[in-house]
């Protein structure tokens, strides 16, 4: 009988790792901001996107009747909230 080469028999028993033929992980950029937006237009954006949100969510409650209501007017008055700060930060950027 041929003796056992101890020092090789762990490399039938494991194989070897998978290659790594994946691309390194690049984000998608189908919704990044622009790195050099000003203030101002980003400011913007968020004030059209919270009146948006509050015109939904005020619309989806009058669908809506007892708790689940008074839930989505709860998130309308928040998201209207929002939206004035955002405002006043627009107004302290460019005071008139």
């Amino acid at each position: 009988m041929a003796p056992i080469d101890k020092e090789h028999i762990l490399d039938k028993l494991i194989p070897d790792p998978p290659c790594n033929t994946t691309k390194p992980y690049s984000p998608r950029t189908m919704f990044m901001i622009v790195p050099d937006m000003d203030t101002e237009s980003l400011l913007a954006h968020a004030c059209e996107s919270l009146a948006s949100a509050n015109v939904m969510a005020s619309d989806f409650a009058t669908c809506l009747a007892g708790p689940q209501r008074n839930t989505a007017l709860a998130i309308s008055q928040i998201v209207m909230l929002a939206e004035l700060a955002v405002n006043r930060a627009l107004d302290n950027l460019d005071p008139q």
